[in-house]
């Protein structure tokens, strides 16, 4: 696994001192902050009960440790969406049932991770339900989730909750450079958010670089610039889920320029943005901009013309609509 990180430090202890007194629980439920690392602390905790030096649990060194480590285990079993699914279904659910009431094969637990398990459909977190009311004996369920308010309450009141806060950002900074080295990590994080695995898995100077390009390019078009049909034909053909997380920065940037903090709203501003330096914020409107763009990201998967769908917002953001009463 990648280096230790330290934000999860008492999330860690509490769950191994759980497990040295024999009282972990038969279901968690790991709610992250986005990109805080939920996967990352179930692989640690599935080492930590596969671990077979159990006075060094997890040591990250004997082979369960490192079957784990490469999702190579035949106790563990992940489960996530199938390819080119948003869903777990139930098929798999079933599938996972039955293999949890086989026999280990090491004589220990056996453990699975379904991620993210806020994407269960209807029908396959009740067949969940049922493994999770009577579950076999020596088997460990994690449910990783960034909303689990997507998930039943019946599932949510069987699991032992363990929260993963988004780490301060020298925290986040710390434990990119310990696991990827030397990079621009302050500026990546300033684009991805508080999200250090989202950006170890990134390369730092095409986020910049991305970041920088969308910046200039939307800031051009507020003023009066730029091509929003050419913008939306190149951003759809590269990088586009970047792309859309940048716009959503540049957006949440103005969002509290406008509100002068990050504290709370007190007035929603009436009048246009104008590229001038004192313009005011149609704040209102900004707000209707960020629905369309995270509309469009919870759209990826489904077959739309990605060029078509990306214009239509970019479209918003020029002046001419400040002309017709729905400016920025």
């Amino acid at each position: 696994m990648t280096a230790t990180p330290a934000w999860m430090g008492p999330e860690m202890a509490t769950l191994a001192a759980a497990h040295k007194a024999d009282r972990l629980s038969h279901a968690l439920l790991i709610h992250e902050a986005p990109g805080a690392g939920g996967d990352w602390l179930a692989r640690w905790v599935a080492q930590l009960v596969l671990c077979q030096k159990p006075v060094q649990a997890p040591c990250d060194t004997c082979p369960g440790c490192r079957r784990v480590a490469t999702a190579q285990h035949p106790d563990l079993l992940v489960l996530q969406p199938l390819e080119e699914s948003t869903q777990i279904r139930i098929e798999q659910i079933r599938e996972l049932s039955e293999e949890l009431s086989l026999t280990s094969h090491q004589g220990a637990y056996k453990i699975a991770i379904i991620t993210p398990a806020d994407t269960l459909n209807r029908f396959a977190a009740n067949a969940l339900l049922k493994t999770l009311e009577e579950p076999p004996p020596r088997t460990l369920l994690m449910l990783v989730v960034t909303q689990p308010s997507r998930l039943p309450a019946t599932i949510l009141s069987r699991c032992q909750r363990i929260r993963v806060r988004a780490p301060a950002r020298r925290e986040a900074v710390a434990w990119l450079e310990a696991t990827r080295g030397a990079g621009d990590w302050n500026a990546v994080l300033d684009t991805l958010g508080e999200a250090p695995m989202l950006a170890a898995d990134a390369d730092p100077e095409a986020v910049v670089q991305v970041a920088s390009e969308v910046r200039r390019a939307l800031e051009e078009t507020v003023a009066g610039g730029g091509d929003p049909v050419a913008m939306a034909e190149r951003w759809s053909r590269a990088e586009f889920p970047l792309r859309l997380r940048c716009i959503e920065t540049w957006l949440t940037e103005r969002i509290r320029v406008q509100s002068g903090s990050d504290g709370f709203f007190t007035k929603v501003g009436a009048g246009p943005y104008l590229p001038q330096p004192n313009a005011v914020l149609n704040m209102g409107y900004l707000f209707e901009l960020m629905d369309g763009v995270r509309e469009l990201k919870s759209s990826l998967d489904t077959p739309i013309n990605r060029g078509l769908a990306l214009e239509a917002v970019l479209r918003r953001f020029a002046p001419g609509r400040v002309a017709r009463g729905r400016g920025l």
